[in-house]
């Protein structure tokens, strides 16, 4: 409430009855109303499916006998799917009354509810315990954020595979297909990267990103051209023209991953130069 205070001119004598006096309300800030939470909610028709790619003719999933922890009661509260009731929570019920029980069940591995049917919708999708463990309901807005992700993703991978040069897309398929990549034509080997990176984008991505990839290639092209030699425990590696060691791979270690770090060494650096010019 306002504070009022009386304001007398200071040329008046106090004892004036006469003297006019001024009223002057002064403002007092009050403090504002807290806002109100928005109901998150939407009234609309909903669509659930079991997990696990699971579809059998007929699912009851249980409608009495359940309950979920309120955090805030701090107590678990009893839920049951009724035709004849405004919520799924027992102790919300009015007092003696009956309640129809329904049944929850799903035909093919799915569920659609109508947007009537409040109750049930938000027993699945709010309550129950077996939500997302059983079943789940679909999202087709997070579906369409997830999709224009993977289209994205395959738009990066099948651009940068379309400018490629042709080594690294070799590199690429070899750890694909193995030593038949050596078989192919130039256009068999566009299309074929193109292929992969479509239906493999992140992993074609991380392999377009990994310079280890080129150089495994290198060496495997160098073995399968005779400039070096791989012993036949896959140990050593060593020039092909005069049994020279070059390297000698560690334990437990691929035998062409190993080349290609030794080939970042300074040691590695001149044979993987003397390498590729042979190669051309």
């Amino acid at each position: 409430m306002a504070k009022k205070t009386k304001k007398v001119s200071p040329q008046a004598d106090p004892g004036d009855e006469h003297v006019e006096k001024t009223i002057v309300e002064t403002p007092v800030m009050e403090k504002p109303l807290p806002k109100k939470k928005t109901d998150t909610w939407e009234v609309k028709d909903r669509h659930y499916y079991l997990t696990r790619n699971l579809a059998p003719l007929s699912f009851q999933l249980q409608s009495s006998g359940i309950y979920w922890f309120d955090e805030e009661k701090g107590y678990e509260r009893e839920l049951k799917n009724t035709t004849n009731q405004r919520t799924p929570f027992v102790d919300e019920f009015p007092e003696k009354s009956t309640s129809q029980l329904s049944h929850i069940v799903f035909r093919n591995g799915v569920l659609q509810v109508p947007r009537e049917k409040q109750v049930l919708q938000k027993l699945l999708s709010l309550y129950h315990p077996q939500r997302d463990l059983r079943y789940k309901e679909r999202e087709y807005e997070q579906e369409a954020a997830n999709e224009i992700d993977w289209i994205e993703l395959e738009l990066a991978a099948v651009t940068t595979a379309y400018e490629m040069e042709p080594d690294m897309a070799e590199a690429i398929l070899r750890a694909d297909k193995g030593s038949k990549v050596s078989e192919l034509s130039s256009k068999e080997l566009k299309r074929d990267l193109l292929i992969y990176a479509k239906h493999n984008p992140g992993l074609f991505l991380e392999l377009a990103n990994d310079e280890n990839v080129y150089l495994r290639n290198i060496g495997i092209k160098a073995v399968e051209a005779g400039i070096i030699g791989l012993s036949g425990d896959n140990r050593t590696f060593n020039w092909a023209s005069n049994g020279r060691k070059l390297l000698v791979v560690p334990f437990d270690e691929h035998p062409y991953s190993a080349l290609a770090a030794w080939f970042k060494t300074d040691e590695g650096m001149e044979v993987y130069n003397t390498i590729e010019k042979r190669l051309v």
